[in-house]
């Protein structure tokens, strides 16, 4: 069982929360819950309801549609991130490869975190945004989208 302390440590290094102050992140580490898996025990499967995120404390976890192999998430990894953020249904299946432990943050406690923290609700925004921005920039290029000007509509460049 790991101490909120380890929590911390290890919410650090997850790009979700790697904007969030590390004071801050052992009030998301009291709300995660840690799972032990078998190997081939199903976490969620695809079709199924978004209601948590998982993250890898030891194992790999085969995320997958069908037999078709999407990824594998390893120690230090996160997995079903989305599901903090929307309502759609999962689009994978996560299956244990081996045994694992996870640690597993329900979205409604977490969305109950956020609207009572808002800087720790900066600190996920400010993750999320350079996460797309770094997808965008990756497509940007040569999709004709001119990613200079993103946010500074009615902002002043001075």
């Amino acid at each position: 069982m790991l101490t909120t302390l380890e929590k911390v440590i290890f919410l650090q290094n997850v790009d979700v929360f790697s904007e969030v102050e590390t004071e801050k992140l052992a009030t998301v580490a009291a709300i995660g819950v840690e799972v032990d898996a078998a190997p081939g025990e199903v976490v969620y499967v695809e079709a199924g309801p978004s209601d948590s995120m998982y993250l890898v404390l030891s194992g790999v976890v085969r995320l997958h549609r069908g037999e078709v192999d999407v990824t594998r998430a390893r120690a230090g990894e996160a997995f079903g991130t989305w599901a903090l953020f929307d309502d759609e249904l999962r689009v994978v299946s996560a299956t244990c490869e081996q045994r694992a432990r996870l640690l597993r943050i329900d979205k409604e406690e977490f969305i109950e975190l956020l609207a009572d923290h808002v800087d720790i609700t900066r600190g996920v925004l400010k993750a999320v945004v350079r996460r797309l921005r770094s997808v965008l920039g990756r497509v940007g290029s040569g999709a004709g989208v001119d990613l200079r000007s993103e946010g500074s509509h009615g902002e002043s460049t001075k």
